[in-house]
């Protein structure tokens, strides 16, 4: 499969610009970027005939579900739907079965992709109340960063022992992110709901109340005061409140030590929506209210928010059908996330470099991902070609995840992937995936 192409009359959209050029790739890297490039005889060409030319996004949290869970997905099935939605590198968490807790498991995850995955990818090590040695002991160019959950989320990797806490913000010698829910709080909310509406009959629209704000705000003001206190380096994962915003600095990335994300999920529903789509949009933490919404996406804009990522989390029809509070929390979204995400530069909410600098930027900053997220000379050609003016209709036999389904089914969104290019290959035509997967290991910084 090539990857030497010519890429022709695209704007270009980087590094804060939009810009009228051509981009070439030779041997999987960008090569060129400039106007009236010619055509050589050993490249092909792809006319993109003013459509918006961006870096691959980098989608820094992921749940591919591999090993452990086939029936939901692997690294395969849901690289491929990442690839088609425009996502070129992703960061896998650690609560897979069994967990990634020490380094045996880490490799495990790398052997296991490695010429199986459709992106390029890396794998956060997790943390446990019994693994401090190996957080210690990490290599920070093996890995994104160290995975806490400081809320009772998922399996048996809530860390909530003080002294282990305080430990790996002490130590981690990486990016330390966290999932922010306060458990005893969510154990409150939920006796409540027993008492008030019996075993078995909660309703779904009780989540958010349930794993409340004031769950999410207790977390989130603990990391943070790990955070300073250890001068460590803080990566707070999926905010779902307008009330956690006031603890983030606005602005650029660069130079921050403790930062901030959302996902494409808590720009597009709110609560209102569970009356429709029920335990569909059952996430964790909980989608909340329009008002919420509305400053997340503002945050967005003024840099409060520096990554827009999914959380995708696949699990069946059946599993997600199971009664409120049986049924998963977890939405399959990298295949329409940033169709999705381009909606709000279609309403004016946000511009297309600032999505850039949160999709692509940003996340190759924060976690120091070498020679990507950028259309710079010299990089991997990861990219993404979006045609702002041809829809995207959701329809159940487009989806190409495992489990088969999406929140935004009968959504008609006003862009589209027309192509991806991983490491120089055309992954996704606009119609079809290369059946080449063209994923490589991520090389981090550390």
């Amino acid at each position: 499969m090539s990857t030497n192409w010519l890429i022709k009359d695209a704007a270009l959209v980087s590094d804060g610009q939009v810009r009228t050029g051509d981009l070439r790739v030779r041997s999987g890297r960008i090569e060129a970027i400039g106007t009236g490039l010619a055509v050589r005889a050993d490249e092909q060409v792809m006319a993109a005939d003013g459509r918006h030319l961006l870096p691959g996004m980098i989608d820094d949290q992921v749940h591919f579900r591999e090993p452990g869970f086939p029936h939901k997905g692997d690294l395969a099935s849901e690289s491929a739907a990442a690839v088609a939605g425009g996502i070129t590198s992703f960061m896998d968490m650690p609560n897979t079965d069994p967990p990634t807790l020490d380094r045996a498991r880490l490799d495990d995850k790398y052997a296991r992709a490695a010429g199986r995955a459709f992106g390029n990818y890396g794998f956060y090590m997790g943390a446990s109340n019994d693994n401090l040695e190996h957080i210690k002991a990490i290599d920070p160019t093996t890995t994104p960063g160290v995975k806490v959950f400081m809320g009772a989320s998922t399996g048996n990797m809530l860390v909530d022992d003080p002294a282990v806490l305080d430990g790996i913000f002490a130590s981690a010698p990486t990016v330390i992110i966290t999932h922010c829910e306060d458990t005893p709080t969510i154990q409150r909310n939920m006796d409540a709901a027993r008492a008030r509406y019996g075993e078995g009959a909660i309703p779904v629209r009780e989540h958010p109340l349930i794993r409340s704000r004031e769950a999410c705000i207790a977390s989130t003001r603990l990391a943070l005061a790990l955070a300073r206190r250890h001068q460590a380096r803080l990566h707070v994962l999926h905010i779902s409140t307008a009330d956690e915003l006031a603890l983030f600095e606005p602005g650029p990335i660069d130079g921050k030590t403790i930062t901030a994300e959302t996902c494409v999920h808590f720009l597009h529903f709110s609560d209102a929506d569970y009356e429709r789509l029920g335990t569909l949009i059952q996430c964790n933490p909980a989608i909340k209210t329009a008002a919420d919404r509305s400053a997340l996406i503002d945050a967005v804009r003024d840099g409060r928010i520096d990554i827009l990522a999914t959380d995708h989390a696949p699990h069946t029809r059946e599993e997600k059908a199971r009664p409120y509070p049986a049924s998963p929390a977890g939405l399959p979204l990298v295949q329409y996330a940033l169709v999705s995400a381009l909606e709000h530069v279609h309403d004016g909410r946000f511009d297309l470099p600032v999505l850039v600098e949160r999709i692509c930027h940003a996340p190759a900053r924060r976690f120091g991902v070498l020679g990507r997220g950028f259309l710079r000379e010299g990089d991997h050609a990861d990219l993404v070609l979006v045609d702002l003016a041809r829809p995207t209709l959701v329809e159940p036999d487009a989806v190409m995840g495992r489990c088969g389904w999406s929140p935004f089914e009968g959504m008609r969104f006003r862009s589209s992937v027309a192509a991806t290019w991983v490491n120089g290959q055309l992954a996704w035509n606009g119609r079809a995936l290369d059946p080449a997967p063209a994923g490589q290991r991520l090389a981090f910084s550390g």
